[in-house]
């Protein structure tokens, strides 16, 4: 066993500590899928014609790219893969998306969603999308920053667009500090609908990360898209589109406790707590967290005044919105839900719970029975 980190980026724990204060040992399991079909200009599918056998790439958390020791460089390739937001039996599992668009930063691993791009306010970033693993012409339109026309990742109005084969490098000015949304800009529903989305963080000059750091990306799918592109008897329809999946970070409740492949937060008794929460789906959800009162601190990549930083519990975020909360980990030590409060949404199918629920997890909780059998429902296997 190695003492590798476990959990969020950038709060991570060690796999040693984690292990002693549960007793567990994290396993895994990977299942293939059959190749995608190709699309049609109406967004239908064509019959699969994968030979049997051919498997996609899983899809891993997402990384935190931090730009600033990368030059201000990075190629974010999309490729198609498959992925498990809920592999497991229990709690409504398991709930599988048979063929996403991943996005992969440089030679990192594909993601859903992609890869959180982090970098410091004044920076000229050089992104590159690589589209030579992919069927489709993709794009990259990144909210919040002001850029020049060209690099704005719209084809209908640049007229650019990186086809099937084919790169392009995009300069985004790193010119409005907060948490911002990227996404393909190419047939744009479908697109984000099969994974096509991320984070960008721009830290102000001078920024103070507060001790436990969070980014929470919430979505709500229609699967329908995923399982005809991944060649299921299924037909997705933009004018009737039924949301059935409904993620953090791209997993499903209780996946999302899971250590290595959710995002659970743990915490110490006294830490300042910061989460970035971004909406890439069409709905919006108020999400509300248990026994703790947060401040929204920043809202679109503006600082929030002091007078607007009163205590709440639930902040409704809105499509392709962004809120930067804020809290202390001042309850009695143990286990709370964070959870979207259209409780509809707390489901796998017609299972509840499930769905777009996380946790605020004190370390004092995790050596108790209840934490070991939240363990077991993720599928952190001991």
């Amino acid at each position: 066993m190695t003492d590798d980190t476990i959990g969020a980026p950038g709060t991570e724990i060690s796999r040693r500590e984690f292990l002693a204060a549960t007793g567990t040992t994290g396993a895994v399991a990977a299942a293939g899928c059959m190749q995608a079909p190709m699309a049609q200009s109406d967004g239908s599918a064509e019959k699969p014609q994968a030979e049997p056998g051919s498997d996609l790439p899983l899809t891993a958390p997402p990384e935190v790219v931090d730009l600033d020791e990368r030059g201000h460089e990075v190629t974010i390739s999309s490729l198609p893969a498959r992925h498990e937001a809920h592999p497991g039996e229990e709690m409504g599992g398991p709930v599988n998306l048979p063929q996403v668009w991943a996005f992969q930063a440089d030679d990192g691993k594909p993601s859903v969603p992609g890869p959180i791009l982090r970098t410091t306010e004044g920076n000229d970033l050089k992104i590159t999308l690589n589209n030579e693993k992919s069927d489709h012409p993709h794009t990259l339109h990144f909210h919040g920053v002001r850029k020049t026309w060209e690099n704005d990742g719209v084809p209908t109005t640049t007229g650019v667009q990186a086809d099937p084969g084919e790169t392009h490098t995009y300069t985004i000015p790193a010119n409005v500090p907060g948490t911002h949304l990227y996404h393909c800009h190419y047939q744009t529903p479908m697109h984000m609908d099969m994974g096509m989305y991320g984070i960008l963080r721009v830290d102000p000059e001078g920024y103070e990360p507060a001790d436990k750091e969070y980014f929470m990306t919430i979505k709500e799918w229609d699967t329908r898209l995923s399982r005809q592109y991944g060649g299921e008897d299924a037909t997705y329809d933009l004018t009737n589109r039924r949301p059935d999946a409904f993620t953090i970070n791209g997993k499903c409740a209780p996946r999302t406790l899971h250590p290595e492949d959710g995002s659970p937060m743990i915490v110490d008794r006294g830490d300042t707590v910061r989460i970035h929460f971004v909406n890439a789906g069409f709905m919006a959800h108020p999400m509300h967290t248990h026994n703790h009162r947060f401040r929204v601190v920043e809202k679109d990549g503006s600082e929030m005044p002091e007078a607007l930083r009163y205590e709440q519990d639930v902040v409704y975020v809105a499509p392709a919105e962004r809120y930067t909360v804020e809290f202390e980990a001042d309850a009695d030590p143990g286990i709370y839900l964070l959870h979207c409060h259209k409780v509809d949404h707390v489901r796998n199918g017609s299972s509840y719970p499930g769905g777009m629920v996380g946790g605020i997890v004190y370390r004092d909780a995790m050596d108790s029975d209840i934490f070991r059998e939240l363990m077991d429902y993720a599928g952190y296997e001991g």
